[in-house]
């Protein structure tokens, strides 16, 4: 294992009782899985994790600076990830009147991976948590620092997906049970889509 033993154990500690900690990742994939159910629940925390190896790359590209050289990247990125979150909210509340066929699943389904990648890869504070959460755990003096950042990042992965997706899959099935009642649907895609634009809101208000 090329990383430091007494590192690690901090990693997965400090990461688990981070996962544990409902976040926006958290939240978004509980409002995926409540209106999709448990395999729109898991395809949304399979497109966080896939967003999360992205922010793993850039971080271990030090392509930081990028953000600390031009300000208003950092904040372009955060406004349009939550115009989309906000977007998706409103949709939701809209067609809170359709119908749940069998059919109009598949699509509801795909989508919830896609939703799941852009509005966390659009969350500029994910990219900036990962770049200053994992080099802390790096030890520069055992060499090879893109390989323990591909270890930590894997490690972070595959907690998010335990963690996430052991959410969105319970929050499916208490959706789909909410769901044969038509009143309960209603007041659930309000429901979802008033967190989607609350979580929008939130982005877009923090500096």
């Amino acid at each position: 294992m090329p990383i430091d033993q007494h590192l690690l154990a901090a990693f997965l500690l400090t990461s688990i009782i981070a996962m544990l900690v409902p976040g926006p990742d958290m939240l978004f994939i509980l409002g995926c899985g409540m209106r999709g159910g448990p395999r729109a629940g898991l395809l949304a925390t399979a497109g966080v994790a896939t967003s999360e190896a992205v922010h793993v790359a850039v971080a271990a590209a030090g392509l930081t600076a990028l953000f600390a050289a031009v300000p208003i990247a950092f904040t372009t990125v955060r406004l349009v990830g939550a115009a989309y979150l906000v977007f998706l909210g409103v949709q939701t509340i809209r067609h809170r009147n359709d119908q749940d066929d069998a059919p109009a699943a598949a699509p509801s389904n795909r989508r919830a991976y896609l939703n799941g990648l852009v509005t966390n890869l659009l969350n500029p504070k994910m990219v900036t948590f990962t770049i200053a959460f994992l080099p802390q755990f790096i030890d520069p003096v055992m060499g090879r620092v893109w390989l323990q950042f591909a270890c930590l990042g894997a490690i972070l992965i595959a907690l998010e997906f335990l963690v996430d997706g052991t959410v969105g899959v319970l929050a499916g099935r208490i959706g789909e049970w909410l769901r044969r009642r038509r009143t309960a649907r209603r007041r659930l895609d309000v429901a979802t889509g008033s967190l989607f634009i609350g979580l929008g809101l939130r982005l877009a208000a923090k500096p």
